[in-house]
């Protein structure tokens, strides 16, 4: 299973529309979902994150996204998706991830060296899953 814990929810509703169409092609290849934590300030949203993650135990990898992480090409995150049974991705908000939420990760990578929204990051990230579980499948969607 593959889950997005993203702080907020997609105000950008065209932004919204092109998560949602490619959640439906990434579904029928992996269990997805996106569960969306209310805004407030990092600490808060960090905890929400830690708590909606449950137990530490398991084969679940938990990711943090953050401008200052690992980089890694399509590929590489296909080859992640395949080592572990779950995969949770962290997206935080304005104000990045809480402490919480980063020292529960196993693992930080960048979307882009760009700041970027966390808005923008969601769509990334879901286009780069989709990306990722294509590659794994051999199908025609990755050209490299």
């Amino acid at each position: 299973m593959i889950r997005i814990l993203a702080v907020g929810k997609m105000k950008d509703k065209r932004l919204a529309a092109l998560v949602v169409d490619l959640l439906k092609s990434t579904r029928p290849l992996a269990k997805t979902e996106i569960v969306e934590i209310r805004d407030s300030d990092p600490e808060r949203e960090g905890r929400e994150m830690v708590d909606r993650l449950g137990s530490s135990r398991g084969n679940q990898l938990v990711v943090a996204l953050d401008e200052h992480g690992d980089a890694v090409t399509s590929v590489d995150l296909s080859k992640l998706l395949s080592a572990h049974g779950d995969v949770a991705f962290l997206i935080g908000g304005a104000d990045g991830l809480g402490p919480a939420a980063r020292e529960r990760a196993g693992r930080t990578l960048r979307l882009s060296s760009m700041t970027l929204t966390h808005e923008m990051a969601r769509l990334l990230l879901v286009e780069q899953v989709y990306r990722g579980l294509t590659i794994l499948r051999g199908m025609p969607y990755h050209r490299a």
